[in-house]
This record gives structure tokens, sequence and C-alpha cells, in this order.
């Protein structure tokens, strides 16, 4: 595979026009021009010779839109094929304030959480920076988005894969995102879902980065969300909230909870009361999920009674709590079920 262009700042583009005796301004050109999600050819202010260059050492697009599946509720389900073949997935949500793309970080996934597809195959791989950023790219230039006027306004790094196992490429994505002359996307506009790998949080506070921090807790006990997360073997609830807390302290950003509830593990009216008290002391967030059905993972989501109670004990006791909207459900939304689903295909 050629190093993918896509992967650098313009800075480090511009050491390359430097070092092929090119002016320091064709940098910003193709920076921008490949965050439009133009292929080198396709860049008309520059050089043909240059393109010819760059055609021969770098990749231009590492991710290529292999299928879509629109939602009947409008969303839409992406499947993407990148350079070396592997399929990653991504969901494009739409809602009165914008359209959120969430998008995966790895193929596949080592978590290997109870409920979730992504990790039922293992990881394949980490993805790159630019195959992260390559996902929005290729939605943009999908859906009409044009500079300005981008279809993706929020980012959610919520599909396959844990953001905080592949750090360092987690990190520059988020750096490239928010870059002049990029698809500017700014940190409050990010939202990056961890299963809790404690010390990646604080290393993320220490970092200096202020996106919303979504924290997989499914469990208000270190028992069942064993059970669900063996994450929690290295990092136990205690460990996490610490580490939440941290990141709020650091940030200033109020820290979201994800809870998805399972009928006959963890959607207990107890057990409501318990995740209330686990996640007070600071500011934070509890966003109650409906669980996809996984049919090679055998648990069903709570009853609609269940999942009342539980919500309704949760504000009883103070939480600020939410129940999520469920979107893409005839799409295979859930992570890493399209995927696999083309695959056995």
């Amino acid at each position: 595979m050629k190093p993918i262009l896509l992967d650098m700042n313009a800075e480090e583009i511009s050491a390359i026009m430097k070092e092929g005796g090119q002016p320091s301004y064709r940098a910003g050109q193709i920076f921008s021009a490949l965050h439009l999600g133009k292929e080198f050819s396709e860049i008309s202010n520059i050089p043909k010779a240059l393109i010819a260059a760059l055609e021969d050492k770098y990749t231009a697009q590492p991710v290529k839109i292999e299928k879509e599946f629109p939602s009947s509720d409008g969303a839409k389900k992406y499947l993407f094929r990148l350079e070396d073949g592997v399929l990653i997935e991504g969901v494009l949500m739409r809602y009165k304030y914008g359209n959120t793309l969430c998008v995966s970080t790895q193929a596949g996934c080592r978590m290997g959480c109870a409920f979730c597809a992504s990790g039922i195959d293992g990881l394949a791989r980490n993805l790159t920076p630019g195959e992260i950023l390559g996902q929005i790219i290729a939605v943009n230039r999908a859906e009409g988005g044009v500079a300005g006027d981008r279809a993706v306004t929020n980012v959610v790094l919520m599909g396959s894969g844990e953001p905080l196992d592949n750090f360092e490429n987690t990190l520059k994505f988020l750096r490239l995102a928010g870059e002049r002359g990029g698809i500017c996307v700014g940190q409050r506009n990010i939202s990056l879902s961890t299963s809790g790998i404690a010390p990646k949080m604080r290393e993320l506070a220490d970092a200096g980065f202020s996106v919303t921090l979504t924290v997989s807790l499914h469990a208000p006990d270190d028992t069942v969300r064993e059970r669900l997360m063996p994450v929690n073997k290295a990092y136990p609830i205690k460990e996490v909230i610490s580490a939440a807390r941290y990141y709020f302290e650091k940030t200033g950003r109020r820290v979201i909870f994800e809870y998805a509830l399972i009928g006959g593990v963890n959607d207990a009216k107890e057990q409501a009361a318990a995740l209330a008290a686990v996640t007070s002391g600071f500011p934070t967030h509890i966003n109650i999920i409906k669980l996809n059905y996984v049919k090679e993972k055998k648990l069903r989501g709570a009853s609609k009674e269940s999942v009342r109670v539980f919500f309704d004990e949760l504000k009883r006791r103070g939480a600020s709590v939410t129940l999520r909207r469920t979107l893409g459900g005839d799409v295979d939304g859930a992570c890493g079920q399209l995927r696999r689903s083309y695959l056995d295909e």
C-alpha cells in the first residue's frame, strides 16, 4: 500500500513540497482539495507533473463507499472499503441541529463486549488518521457537501473499534479534523466513545483535547459489568469513574455515560438507583439506549415497561438522563452488524 497523503497535516505536506522543489503554497492547495474528497487528478490548480508525481507515490482518498443502505427513519448506513480491501462501516444520522456521522476507528475490535457485533471476529487492524477522516470526507462528497456547507456537521467516534485502543491515530485524526483548510469539525462537535480505558482517558485530558467523552458503562457494579465488558477486569468501575472525573476537571466538559438496557441483566430498578449513585458527584449525563439485537450475542433489549421504570428511577434520584432515539435499526445500525452480514454473503 502507498502512504496515505490524507494522514498528513498541511505542515507535513509542505515538507514534501519543499523536498520536491515546489512552492510552499502548494501544500495548502493539496490539503484543502483532499479534504473536499478530490483525487489527485481532480486538483485543477496544481501542475500536471506534480499530479503525476503524487499519484506515483501516494494514495489520495483511502476510503471508498462500497454500498449505501438508506433507512426508513432517514438514517443511512455506509459500507466503506479501504485500499487493502478491508471493510468498515458508518452511519449518517439526521437531526434538526445537523447531520451526525458515526465513524469507525478500527476494523473489528478486541474489547469483546457481550452485546456488540464489532468484536465477534476480533481486531483486524487499526485505522490510520486518514482512514478515520476519509469516512467523513467520503460521506461529505456523496451527500453533496462542499466547503462551508458540509453534509457532516457532527462526528461520533462510536463505530467499530475502541478509539483509545488506537490512541495516537485517533489523536491525530482529532487534530486533522479541526485544522484550517480542512473539514473544520471542531472538538465541541466531536464525541469520543470508550469502553473505559482509564489511563488513556486521563492522557486524552492531559493532551489538551476537549471532545465530548462518552463512556460505555452498561452496569453499575463490577460483577455485572465484567460479564458484559471484559475490559472491566483491567479497569473496574471505580477507576473508570475516577478517570471520568479527572477528564471533567481538566476540560470542564460534562461526561456522558452510555447505558444499554438488557432484559434481565442490567435493567432492574435497584440497578438504576445504583447507577445514579455511582455517576453522581460531578457533572455527568446518562444516555439510556434500547439495545439493538445482535443474533450472535443472544441478548435482548429490556421491555418498554422496564425502560420506563429505569428511566423514572434515575430522574427521581436527580440524575440527568435521556433515552436515546434509535436510528438505522432496519439497516443493521448497530456497530459491526452490516460488515458481518456483507462478509457472510
